[in-house]
Parts: C-alpha cells; structure tokens; sequence
C-alpha cells in the first residue's frame, strides 16, 4: 500500500491533519438496493482525511480481509478507533437484508472530517460494500452517494457455501436467504484462482440455476447484481 498517499490501519501513530475541524452531528441512513444479497454487520466510521478503510488497486489490509471473508468488522473498528475516529458497529443489530434500511442517529463527528462505510456481501466469497473516505460537507442539508459492491481481492470467488468465512479459508459462510443451491462442486466451484488481487469493481455473482449441482451454490436468478448496491443519506446538522 501507498503510504504517502495511504495511512494504512496497523500503522501507528498517526500524523493528523493540521486544520482543525468544527464537531458536526450527522445521521446516516443506508438502504440495501440489491434484490437478494444481505450485508454483514455494518461498520459506520467518522475519521480524519488520511484514513481509509480500503482503496481501489491496493491490496486489503488483514483488517479488510477479515470483514470481506467473514463479515468480522472487529480489526476495523480497533484500528480507528486507535486513530481517533468516532465509530458506530452493527446499527442494523445484524443483517440488513434486501430493500431494508437501517439508521445511524445524531453521529457525533467530533474533530474528524470524512465519513466510510462497510460490510460483507453475503453470500459471496469476499465481496464488500464500501463508501472510501467521503468527505463531509460543512454546509448543513441532506446528501445522497450510491455505493458500489468491491472485490477484496483475497479470495477466489469459488460461490461454494461451505461455512468457510476465516481469513484464507476458501468458501462462503452462509447463504442468509437459504434460497440457493447446495451441492456445488466443491473441488473446484466457478474458480479456484483470483488474478486481480487487489481491491477492485466485483464482477458479480455468476451462479447457476441447478439447486442440486452445477457449479456454484448461489442462484443467478437472485443473487446477480449492478452497481450501486447501497444509498446512503447523510443529514448534516
């Protein structure tokens, strides 16, 4: 990763920004846009301009890796809280499925300036939602930025569910909407191999129809998807 353009998470300390930010109270309204992925426990993190939580065409960070794999937002949450960021975990108090909305209320920002947001795809390998550093406008109204589904590029995207999730550990951990197949082929899946193992745009599930077999154990009918997956509101106060 770029250090001088990227801070990465496990590296301290930190050198802030020099200006000083007024403290602004913000809410954060996410609503799932995709007809059949859920996402993982949300991470909603208030930080300073240096800080990302991942950057397209860089390698994930092991704190990245692990909330792509397996949902685990916990390494996110250390690691910039440790930086002075203002973070709210799980406001959905669990999985937000598709259509649903979720809302963070009167979010303190304090000093820090930009706004992320995170979580899993499921069922995917190592897909994510994210929202990279957006910067909070000083002028009080309401904003809306759509949000993309990224590879983390840590995995192959086998579409096998095996209960798999650990870092490193091949598989998908669990289709949440249980209307998928079972019975992949669990040797090889769609793939074994990721060429791009940066973070980058996710190609979207491929699938299969065959709810006994074929090739993957996600359904192409349900589990395709475009970008944008999320819209986010943001109410500055």
């Amino acid at each position: 990763m770029k250090t001088k353009s990227v801070i990465t998470l496990s590296a301290l300390p930190l050198i802030f920004a020099s200006h000083i930010a007024t403290a602004q109270m913000v809410d954060v309204e996410i609503t799932n846009l995709t007809q059949g992925m859920y996402f993982t426990p949300l991470l909603v993190s208030a930080h300073d301009s240096t800080t990302h939580l991942f950057e397209a065409g860089e390698a994930a960070t092991p704190e990245l890796q692990a909330m792509a794999e397996g949902g685990d937002i916990s390494g996110l949450v250390s690691a910039t809280a440790a930086i002075g960021a203002v973070n709210s975990e799980n406001p959905a108090s669990g999985l937000l499925a598709p259509s649903s909305s979720t809302q963070v209320s009167d979010l303190d920002t304090l000093t820090n300036t930009h706004l992320s947001v995170t979580a899993m795809l499921l069922p995917t390998n190592d897909a994510f939602v994210g929202l990279n550093a957006w910067e909070i406008p000083l002028q009080a109204g309401t904003y809306t930025v759509y949000l993309n589904a990224y590879d983390a590029g840590t995995e192959a995207n086998d579409e096998v569910v095996n209960g798999g999730g650990a870092s490193g550990v091949l598989g998908i951990p669990v289709n949440p909407g249980g209307n998928g197949g079972n019975g992949g082929n669990g040797a090889t899946g769609v793939t074994t191999t990721e060429t791009n193992q940066t973070v980058h745009i996710h190609r979207g599930n491929v699938g299969d129809t065959d709810l006994s077999g074929g090739v993957s154990d996600v359904d192409s009918r349900i589990h395709r998807w475009l970008n944008p997956v999320a819209k986010v509101v943001v109410t500055v106060k």
